[in-house]
């Protein structure tokens, strides 16, 4: 299934981020997650562009946790973050572009963009009884327990945790140990159990997108950065600032 990018804006506008949760599919797998009691990983991120970072989470995840379909998902409404830099629909062009020559990926934009809202939009598209694996870095996971994002915080980290597991990776100075130490606190730590770590090597834990961009602005090469098939095309995209 291939989508243009006027057709994933037209997705883009039909959701409503002030309605019901919703999820609409941008690219399916070719073996994707079609059985009941499947291991389903999603990725939620901004991925403004993807990184070779987000690349090495993701296989650290599914080498580790035998995930049967990886999801890469942009939200149209994030919860900390504005939308700059690639517009949402080439952002989703080019995860498109790293998932087609992968039997398991999938890629999808959400209307929401709170995890407990990804997860009721999920099961509405997912054989019932679908294992919720989220593949989070260590900024994701602290912000998961702010309770500015949300009405009743501990009531709706009971719902979360209750359908979905997360897998944390260390990311720039924040390793297992303050991860483990985040969790250490008594109205945390009731939810470590939902909660795996995968260890990323110093260099993958502190590429971010942000210095990505940068070293663009300033004619450094990135190629060392960014997925070798998606390349070209986060350069192009990038270079002319649209």
């Amino acid at each position: 299934m291939k989508v243009s990018q006027q057709e994933i804006q037209e997705l883009i506008d039909q959701l409503d981020s002030c309605g019901v949760p919703q999820i609409k599919e941008i690219y399916q797998a070719r073996n994707r997650v079609s059985k009941k009691k499947k291991k389903l990983g999603i990725f939620s991120g901004s991925f403004n562009p993807m990184t070779i970072s987000h690349v090495e989470m993701i296989d650290a995840a599914q080498s580790r946790f035998k995930l049967d379909e990886i999801l890469l998902v942009l939200a149209k409404t994030n919860v900390d973050k504005e939308i700059f830099g690639l517009p949402l629909a080439k952002r989703l062009i080019t995860l498109s572009h790293y998932a087609k020559n992968r039997e398991n990926f999938s890629v999808a934009v959400s209307s929401h963009g709170r995890y407990i809202e990804k997860v009721e939009a999920l099961k509405s598209i997912v054989p019932s009884g679908t294992e919720f694996c989220f593949i989070v870095g260590y900024d994701t996971f602290v912000r998961i327990f702010d309770s500015k994002y949300y009405v009743d915080m501990y009531t709706e980290l009971d719902q979360l945790f209750g359908q979905c597991r997360l897998i944390v990776a260390n990311r720039g100075n924040h390793d297992d140990r303050a991860i483990r130490n985040f969790l250490s606190f008594s109205d945390r730590e009731v939810y470590a159990e939902k909660i795996d770590l995968i260890t990323l090597s110093d260099f993958h834990a502190g590429v971010s997108s942000t210095d990505i961009r940068s070293r663009l602005e300033n004619g450094q090469s990135i190629s060392e950065l960014v997925p070798a098939e998606i390349l070209q095309l986060v350069v192009g995209f990038l270079s002319k600032g649209r």
